[in-house]
């Protein structure tokens, strides 16, 4: 009988509020408020934004602004690192979740990403200098910045593009003048040279045919060297942090470069030294509250499942001691999700979004899911293990109990992340993986992938609990799990990662699915956790796949990008 962690519960609001408390501290240091705001988008349509306002800007001293937009199927907090550190120079910063991204309303890539909208509300801010404005994006979000140059050509100062680029496919092209004084920050190991600048390798970005014509320039750009006139308005200077597409979320370089260029080419902002950084700690503060989210979330269904099922039978029976067969199994499990990654994401690309089924992006995700779960259910047959999954799905216990202990695990969860939102303006994140609560728009969503996402989770965790051996010990039966649910997919990305740092490019994979696979590690390691914590105390398969399909269903459903 495993021993209650109600402990736990309380732990995890420990950590959701001293994450989100530290954050928050962070994040307004030095006076700077940080308010929720929509902006209109018409047709009675909305952008969702943050604001940063620091204690310097007023109706008397109007500051400079920057609205600031993140890329492809992110969000706005994703941008905080610049936001955080251009507020503390004395920027009005205005975030935005692009159109069809976030808490925003319309499809993505509509209405110019949202950026022309942006930036009207940025420069009829009663504390914003209209005059002295700036535009800064990452990847898809330099193209929302784009858009909202050539919609107010006069209504911006400098643009600061970071993993980004003028041009084809999706935005206006770039030319010795357009758009004015630009900064491009490109770092050396970015994904995504070719879409952006037509390089197989990032580090050529500066022989690229495109970014000279954009220069002015038939020769090599020198990094670091400003071309053209400030005053004149057609400057233009490039830098290359030494990261990755993602990396530069996690760079106090490209933050730097970002920030340096914006104070260069804007006027009143306030001195510091480029190195002066604090937003890693806001950074980590977020950590903290996601891991106090999990531990919430486990610690709940420990006590509710005393409440709605309270333990009637043994241990839950599994596998027999690991032998050749069984790790045999556990090879194979951590081997086929890395190796259908790329081919069934890709497949998936034949699914169009439609008004069920909405986010292309979750579409590719989903027929990953099927696939591997297809693949589990054959795995099953051939790889059959002595032992049962526990008497059924609930293992000996009420599976209306088990049920309702997993519903309201996942309930105390919600309510931890949208307390965050609320009490601190912060999502519950790291990098690149973010829990944020769901738009009403995404309700529909969630209950349409639910269903196949669920369905993998239930047929996997059967599956391997059928192979768990109960006479491990807690630790290893962890670590089997865990292994079997990323090991794959972690020697995959050290490969591919390996490969671009040697080679200066990917290894022939497609860039947004490689950066897509990296938030999978810890996604489904958080699955893998909730499998065998339940399963310890069920000795079913229900609870695990209940709760691993709605949180991971609400994850990337409220990350993914709407295109109906």
């Amino acid at each position: 009988m495993v021993r209650s962690k109600g402990w736990l519960a309380a732990l995890g609001v420990v950590l959701v509020l001293a994450g989100g408390g530290l954050a928050h501290l962070i994040q307004t240091a030095g006076g700077v408020t940080v308010e929720d705001v929509r902006v209109p988008l018409g047709d009675g349509q909305r952008l969702s934004a943050l604001l940063y306002r620091p204690a310097s800007a007023t109706a008397d001293r109007p500051a400079p602004g920057v609205l600031a937009v993140h890329g492809y199927i992110n969000s706005r907090e994703t941008q905080s690192p610049f936001a955080i550190e251009l507020a503390r120079r004395g920027f009005v910063v205005l975030a935005i979740d692009q159109t069809g991204h976030g808490f925003s309303h319309g499809a993505a890539f509509s209405a110019g990403f949202g950026g022309p909208a942006a930036l009207r509300y940025l420069r009829g801010l009663g504390f914003v200098d209209a005059d002295n404005v700036g535009l800064t994006g990452h990847s898809m979000g330099g193209w929302t910045a784009l858009a909202a140059a050539a919609d107010q050509p006069d209504g911006y100062r400098s643009v600061a593009l970071v993993g980004s680029s003028t041009g084809a496919p999706f935005a206006p092209e770039g030319s010795p003048t357009f758009p004015r004084n630009l900064g491009v920050i490109f770092s050396r190991y970015d994904e995504f040279g070719a879409l952006m600048w037509g390089v197989e390798e990032a580090a050529d970005v500066t022989r690229s045919a495109k970014l000279q014509a954009v220069f002015g320039t038939g020769e090599t750009v020198e990094p670091g060297r400003l071309y053209g006139s400030i005053e004149a308005g057609d400057a233009r200077w490039l830098a290359m942090p030494a990261t990755t597409h993602p990396g530069d979320h996690l760079s106090h370089e490209a933050v730097a470069d970002t920030v340096s260029w914006l104070q260069r080419t804007l006027a009143g902002s306030e001195p510091r030294p480029l190195d002066d950084q604090i937003w890693f700690y806001k950074e980590l503060g977020t950590l903290i509250a996601l891991i106090g989210g999990v531990c919430l979330l486990l610690g709940t269904f420990d006590v509710a499942l005393r409440r709605f099922a309270p333990p009637q039978v043994p241990a839950p029976a599994g596998a027999a001691s690991p032998d050749g067969r069984w790790w045999l199994g556990l090879l194979v499990t951590a081997a086929v999700p890395a190796l259908t990654f790329y081919p069934l994401t890709g497949l998936g690309g034949a699914w169009a979004a439609s008004s069920l089924f909405p986010q292309a992006v979750t579409n590719q995700i989903v027929a990953w899911a099927l696939g591997n779960g297809a693949l589990a259910l054959l795995a099953g047959a051939l790889l059959r293990a002595p032992g049962n999954p526990a008497g059924g799905p609930a293992g000996g216990q009420s599976f209306a109990g088990v049920a309702a202990a997993a519903l309201a695990s996942v309930a105390a969860l919600y309510l931890a992340v949208w307390l965050s939102g609320w009490l601190f303006h912060t999502d519950m994140r790291f990098w690149v993986v973010a829990l944020k609560p769901l738009a009403t728009h995404h309700v529909p969503a969630l209950l349409a992938y639910l269903i196949p996402l669920t369905a993998f989770f239930w047929i996997s965790q059967q599956l391997w609990h059928r192979r768990m051996s109960p006479d491990a010990s807690a630790g290893a039966q962890y670590a089997a799990a865990i292994f079997g649910a990323v090991g794959g997919l972690t020697v995959m990305l050290a490969v591919v990662y390996g490969y671009l740092f040697a080679a200066g490019h990917l290894p022939g994979v497609d860039p947004l699915f490689t950066i897509v696979a990296i938030q999978f590690v810890p996604v489904l390691a958080f699955a893998a956790i909730v499998s065998v914590f339940t399963w310890r105390r069920t000795g079913g398969t229900a609870a695990g796949a209940i709760v691993s399909g709605l949180v991971v269903t609400w994850y990337v459903v409220a990350g993914q990008a709407t295109h109906v």
